[in-house]
């Protein structure tokens, strides 16, 4: 994907300083691969290839709904969620680009818990690939509160490549860091 030929232009010299926070934790040699890719205009080709279309879920019942069938499959008895929804500041309050919290009240002489899930708008007009990896990240929270071994498994067993959707969702970030356009509409 990185190594791709492209038509488009290169992007403005901001895309050669080094890439922010979203490619952390990866190979430096594959750093440098997005960073030159970002460069010369190729990544953005390389992506539309790979996932060519946006996906449906523009409302946040489809959101819901989406959610829901994915925790009907592979979460059955994981707890009950009251509120799934997109969320316009998400990504520039939290610098998140999904949240699962717990609200609790009390409820006579016991605590009642509600879960709410909420997405980011970006995933609004992105590839289906993306959406199912930050729903499968938010919904695996609901089982393993931390980023440990166990978590990812249950990542993969949601979506068995979460790994390669994740990171080109990084690199899809880093790109528009760099001043690229967005790739499937808005």
């Amino acid at each position: 994907m990185i190594t791709a030929r492209t038509k488009t232009a290169p992007l403005p010299a901001a895309a050669e300083r080094r890439s922010s926070g979203y490619l952390a934790g990866y190979p430096p040699a594959l750093v440098h691969q997005v960073e030159a890719a970002i460069a010369q205009g190729s990544l953005a080709d390389a992506l539309r290839r790979r996932y060519p279309q946006a996906h449906d879920v523009r409302s946040d019942r489809a959101l819901h709904d989406y959610v829901q069938a994915l925790k009907a499959a592979h979460l059955r008895s994981a707890p009950p969620l009251a509120k799934v929804r997109f969320d316009n500041t998400l990504h520039v309050i939290r610098n998140a680009l999904g949240t699962h919290t717990a609200v609790s009240r009390v409820q006579g002489a016991r605590l009642q818990a509600k879960r709410e899930i909420r997405i980011a708008t970006l995933f609004r007009a992105a590839p289906e690939a993306f959406l199912r990896m930050i729903v499968v990240h938010e919904l695996a929270h609901l089982r393993v509160r931390d980023h440990d071994k166990a978590f990812y498994q249950l990542c993969l067993h949601m979506a068995p490549d979460y790994h390669q959707y994740e990171f080109d969702l990084r690199a899809y970030l880093a790109y528009r860091e760099a001043g690229g356009e967005a790739l499937w509409g808005t």
